[in-house]
């Protein structure tokens, strides 16, 4: 992947921060064709691109109709960094949500993600009944409002932002031109 290839290179610090994506998706999910009315060839083009992408990157990904609402996955990923975990769980929700269409609102199938990565069920369970990482998404949240960041993914280095699925080059030069 390009960022990890970036931290290999440059040595570049990632920072991952929790974004609101459509947050009013309820629980059982969205159609895109509903969240999209009247902008269907916008969804095509956004689902070529993206598969695109991440065939040029060698993900697996599979065309979608239905989104999720993501907001617990959020809270849980913020507690697998705490655990030292943070990249292999959104690694993990990464395959569960764009190849296993697996709805990632669901607090059974969060807790069957990060078990399968070997993170206590348990406290999984737990962190999301309590929502002891709310506020930590919470802050993520402002954060991106303050910096008006309104698409993922973005990338901010040294003032200077990237959006959108961007070729290595152009990361190279976001560094460049941050320095």
């Amino acid at each position: 992947m390009r960022t990890e290839r970036l931290q290999q290179e440059y040595g570049v610090q990632l920072r991952w921060s929790a974004f609101p994506l459509h947050p009013e998706t309820p629980t059982e999910g969205r159609e895109l064709a509903e969240l999209f009315a009247g902008r269907e060839a916008m969804i095509r083009d956004m689902q070529a691109r993206l598969l695109q992408v991440a065939a040029a990157e060698g993900l697996p990904l599979r065309e979608r109709s239905r989104t999720y609402n993501s907001r617990l996955a959020q809270e849980l990923g913020k507690w697998a960094e705490e655990q030292g975990r943070g990249n292999e769980f959104r690694q993990a929700v990464y395959r569960a949500y764009f190849v296993e269409g697996v709805n990632i609102a669901l607090v059974d199938e969060l807790v069957r993600i990060a078990a399968a990565i070997e993170l206590p069920a348990d406290e999984a369970r737990t962190v999301l009944a309590e929502r002891s990482c709310a506020a930590a998404v919470d802050a993520d949240w402002q954060r991106a409002m303050d910096l008006r960041i309104t698409a993922v993914p973005t990338h901010l280095c040294g003032g200077k932002r990237l959006t959108g699925f961007a070729a290595y080059e152009d990361f190279l030069r976001l560094i460049e031109e941050s320095r």
